[in-house]
């Protein structure tokens, strides 16, 4: 029988640990599963988290295995090989599918029902392979998209407006990587066209300054790991939110890898799309109104993906 609170995390780098982190921080787990090809790596990660429990919420947290995931109702995978300094993430596919291939017939093997969330990269390619690899129905596997784009997008955004992050709303759809793109038309800052508060605060060139952020959305990452050699704290943050979701069944729209069938004319891939999540994963794909200059952009993205996907082998 599945529990609902429990959840597994597979790779303790430093973005699987941050997650484990992240989730045991929520408070909503009763039980953290740790899982690496590092066992021992799993077990130190597992003791250093469960020593803070003192001060948080109480939840069992271990290093386990495969046979571990089976009343899961979420598990995380972060394994893969980390982005170097010059690499794009499409330059890890190879890699990051033959880990894929090496993990997921693990946990097919069991009786896991729950959700698979993907948030190695390239991530929306490695949950689209997930999926073929696994078996299982497309709302079962999602992939952690452009939610921590999209937060990126929003802090940028709120800086730039001196307004709280949180009352800006707009959102990156598309590759979680070079091709994503930012849907303008729809941005607004508490209901109010971000064109018309931009110029409340004394902004008037939109053109200029939503291609300068937009661009530093983009290259965030890179940015982050010229500097630290790896970006992991807004990832785990971003996991956590979108597990939060599933767990409380908020049915919350979160821009997370989905699997497209039909979708903006588009199949045969997983993209970052704006979605309904809950406790059964991916509750609803939504079709945003997007104009012609963004509908370009989004089907230029997918393009990219797609013949990306006609390579691999599942």
């Amino acid at each position: 029988m599945m529990n609902p609170r429990k959840v597994a995390v597979v790779g303790c780098g430093f973005v699987g640990s941050s997650i484990a982190f992240s989730l045991m921080q929520k408070g909503i787990y009763s039980e953290l599963v740790l899982i690496d090809a590092n066992h021992a790596k799993a077990e130190g990660e597992a003791l250093d988290l469960s020593h803070g429990l003192p001060y948080t919420a109480a939840m069992d947290i271990y290093a386990g295995d495969y046979k571990d995931v089976a009343d899961c109702s979420l598990i995380i995978i972060t394994a893969g090989a980390n982005q170097k300094p010059g690499e794009t993430r499409l330059d890890l596919i190879g890699k990051n599918v033959a880990i894929l291939k090496s993990i997921i017939p693990q946990i097919t093997a069991t009786s896991f029902e729950g959700i698979l969330m993907i948030v190695s990269n390239p991530v929306d390619v490695l949950t689209y392979a997930a999926w073929k690899i696994s078996g299982y129905p497309a709302h079962r596997v999602i992939g952690s998209g452009t939610v921590l784009d999209t937060a990126r997008l929003k802090y940028i955004l709120g800086r730039h407006l001196d307004v709280d992050s949180r009352s800006v709303h707009a959102v990156i759809i598309g590759e979680h990587g070079d091709s994503e793109l930012a849907v303008w038309s729809g941005a607004n800052v508490s209901g109010i066209d971000l064109n018309h508060f931009c110029e409340i605060r004394g902004h008037f060139k939109h053109d200029e300054s939503m291609q300068r952020i937009y661009e530093d959305v983009r290259d965030s990452a890179y940015e982050i790991i010229k500097r630290k050699g790896a970006t992991y704290y807004g990832i785990a943050m971003a996991v956590a939110r979108i597990a939060e979701c599933i767990v409380k069944d908020e049915q919350a729209v979160l821009p997370v890898s989905v699997i497209l069938e039909g979708e903006y004319k588009l199949s045969g891939l997983a993209l970052s799309i704006p979605s309904v999540v809950g406790k059964r994963g991916v509750e609803k794909i939504l079709e945003i109104p997007l104009n012609e200059k963004e509908d370009e952009a989004l089907h230029s993205s997918a393009g990219q993906l797609l013949g990306v996907i006609k390579e691999l082998e599942f």
